[in-house]
């Protein structure tokens, strides 16, 4: 049975490497021309790396990135909110999070794939439905039958909206910038992501590599993405401490990639027949949480258990039965944060910033937990 995967993604690349080590054959088919490192960078969390460890690329990302022991939330003078200490996460599921540059981390699976191709230049256009499986028709005039298919294509995903009825992008009202810069970062800062927020917006940065910093920016607006200017970011951020000033005018305009924020509103149906959603494509979430990338990588991993003890059909079955309710709630949770982030008044965000810093640490750690334990299939 050969497995075609729409989308040469992180979600993509890491479900086609789980695959084939199960003795799976896939194909890649991927709309850009060619595969460029994007500039930005990606935070693996405690079950994104229990995955690359499985697939014997922990040693790799480790290397090529920067372990990451703390995630705060402070204000804007960077003072703290909220620590999260991941050393008991590294005790308890023996690994590292790492924060790595999307780039390296992409060419790092790219090389670890020993039979699957790539397929550059293969935009969707349309899936038809036919008596052997799927008709792939391509905007570069190729047409390819499928007999299994995987839309790891993303929030826009075509092949969602050819095949599944629920397709609700919501739009969170909130741009981002994202960047990254050469820069020396304070000691105490080498190994944290630090997020700082303040008001309508807020500032997170991370170390990825020696002297290079990754960081991202948001920022709510009230009718649509054209009220800020990136021109200005500088003075969108002018009141927050010089760390992030400097972070920011370090960087070249032209490497900063701006986006709109939006995500998939949930839906409860991932699959069709020989026909299955991963990733972002069947639970696109808010990056708020870190867990984007993440839990698309667990879908590689639950996805490739399931195919290689069931089949087809009820492996798709079992696969959305274990990822469904752990993805939803990482949406929800993403949302509600964003939202939380984003206050404007005043008086509510004294009283979020109290919250913050009253919640017992236990708690916090209790339900990062649940978002770091892998499904068992």
């Amino acid at each position: 049975m050969t497995i075609d995967i729409i989308g040469a993604g992180i979600g993509g690349l890491t479900t086609a490497i789980a695959l084939e080590q199960k003795g799976f054959k896939t194909r890649i088919f991927e709309q850009a021309e060619n595969i460029k490192p994007i500039g930005a960078g990606i935070i693996l969390a405690s079950n994104a790396m229990q995955v690359y460890e499985k697939l014997g690329l922990r040693k790799a990302i480790e290397e090529n990135g920067n372990s990451i022991s703390s995630l705060n939330i402070t204000n804007a003078s960077l003072k703290p909110l909220s620590k999260m200490d991941l050393s008991y996460f590294e005790n308890k599921f023996k690994v590292k999070n790492v924060a790595i540059h999307r780039g390296v981390l992409q060419q790092i699976l790219i090389e670890k794939l020993s039979d699957s191709t790539i397929n550059l230049n293969h935009k969707l256009n349309k899936v038809l439905e036919n008596t052997n499986g799927h008709s792939l028709e391509f905007q570069n005039g190729e047409k390819i039958q499928s007999s299994t298919l995987l839309g790891a294509d993303g929030l826009n995903s075509i092949v969602r909206q050819n095949l599944f009825f629920n397709n609700n992008i919501r739009k969170a009202n909130q741009i981002c910038w994202r960047g990254i810069t050469k820069y020396s970062l304070p000691q105490k800062y080498q190994n944290e992501l630090n997020e700082a927020w303040g008001k309508s917006e807020r500032f997170g940065f991370v170390q990825i590599a020696n002297n290079k910093v990754y960081w991202y920016a948001l920022k709510s607006f009230k009718k649509n993405k054209e009220e800020f200017n990136l021109n200005k970011i500088e003075d969108y951020f002018c009141k927050y401490d010089s760390i992030i000033k400097d972070i920011i005018s370090s960087t070249k305009k032209e490497q900063i990639n701006t986006a709109e924020i939006s995500d998939l509103a949930p839906i409860n149906n991932w699959h069709k027949e020989n026909v299955c959603l991963i990733g972002d494509a069947a639970h696109a979430t808010t990056p708020n949480m870190g867990q984007g990338a993440c839990q698309a990588i667990e879908d590689a991993y639950v996805l490739s258990e399931c195919l290689s003890k069931y089949d087809l059909n009820k492996a798709f079955k079992e696969f959305q039965k274990l990822r469904l309710p752990k993805a939803h709630q990482v949406v929800k949770a993403s949302w509600i944060i964003g939202k939380m982030a984003h206050l404007s008044n005043p008086i509510l965000i004294g009283i979020r910033n109290q919250i913050i810093r009253l919640t017992p640490s236990s708690i916090n750690r209790k339900q990062t937990e649940q978002i770091f334990q892998l499904s068992s299939v």
